[in-house]
């Protein structure tokens, strides 16, 4: 089963954060993504880039309308995503658990989201 994990953050956060600190961190990710490659269980990692577009229906059944993002009022923001192949939600739990930034605290870290992905073909 495919899990899209969701990675939040606060840029203000980030950008407050001294180099030392910002350069490890990145340091532990990369080397949490590339144990999940070496396992096979890495299907997919990108960061995104800030301005994201909002594109929502109107109630007046006109043309839908393109805003800026994000969609929702928030301090944080997805930053970043995975998605891993794995047998079970447990596994995908875990790995989402293990996500180095979590560690980090002040707020830098912020949080993720675990969804698992519709496959093709699938009965559920």
């Amino acid at each position: 089963m495919k899990y899209m994990v969701l990675i939040y953050g606060n840029e203000e956060i980030w950008r407050g954060t001294g180099p030392e600190e910002f350069s490890r961190l990145v340091a532990e990710v990369d080397a949490f993504n590339s144990e999940l490659r070496a396992s096979g269980e890495m299907v997919a990692v990108d960061g995104l880039l800030p301005q994201p577009r909002s594109i929502r229906a109107v109630s007046d059944g006109s043309v839908p309308v393109v805003t800026d993002g994000p969609y929702l009022e928030a301090k944080e923001y997805v930053g970043s995503y995975f998605v891993v192949d794995v047998a079970t939600e447990e596994r995908a739990l875990d790995i989402a658990r293990s996500y180095p930034a979590l560690r980090y605290g002040n707020g830098l870290g912020g949080g993720v989201e675990v969804w698992p992905l519709m496959e093709h073909g699938a009965a559920d």
